[in-house]
């Protein structure tokens, strides 16, 4: 089974996150110019096994692309002609960077440390890929708590004689 890698992706800077090799785990890797990212991924995924790659989707208050969605594009078109067989998903993200900044209070960060943009991308990217393995737990929750009710139906309807 390979990492998950996650990308917080700005015109200037991109938060970079992966989790372990069993996917247990959401780690910060680093922060790299926008403009080196697609070569970078390359680099890393020649050393590490990478199965797909979550990139942070901006959305608005009423859930449509926000601005900077534009930016993005690009990159995932490069992306995608540049590793054609890798998996590439988009996942909401919302709010990491003020939940970043959070973070980073409650870790006791002084003012100087919660300034550092490139913490703050990187953080937020962690942020996104704990989101979305976390929504892919409570699908798998979801879909065995739908099959077990679907056996439990079956049950109820072969005591009854239905």
């Amino acid at each position: 089974m390979g990492r998950i890698m996650a990308i917080d992706y700005g015109r200037k800077r991109c938060g970079v996150a992966v989790t372990d090799p069993l996917r247990i785990i959401a780690n910060g890797l680093t922060t790299v110019r926008a403009c080196d990212l697609v070569a970078f991924i390359q680099d890393y995924v020649k050393k590490e096994q990478v199965d797909e790659i979550v990139v942070g989707e901006p959305k608005d208050m009423h859930n449509n692309p926000s601005e900077s969605a534009q930016y993005i594009e690009p990159f995932l078109k490069q992306l995608r002609k540049a590793l054609p067989a890798m998996t590439v998903k988009r996942f909401d993200e919302r709010f990491t960077s003020v939940m970043a900044h959070q973070t980073m209070i409650d870790a006791g960060l002084g003012k100087k440390a919660r300034q550092n943009k490139e913490l703050v991308d990187t953080i937020s990217a962690t942020i996104i890929l704990q989101s979305y393995m976390a929504s892919l737990t409570s699908s798998v929750i979801s879909t065995e708590a739908d099959r077990r009710s679907g056996d439990l139906s079956e049950a109820k309807a072969f005591t009854s004689g239905e």
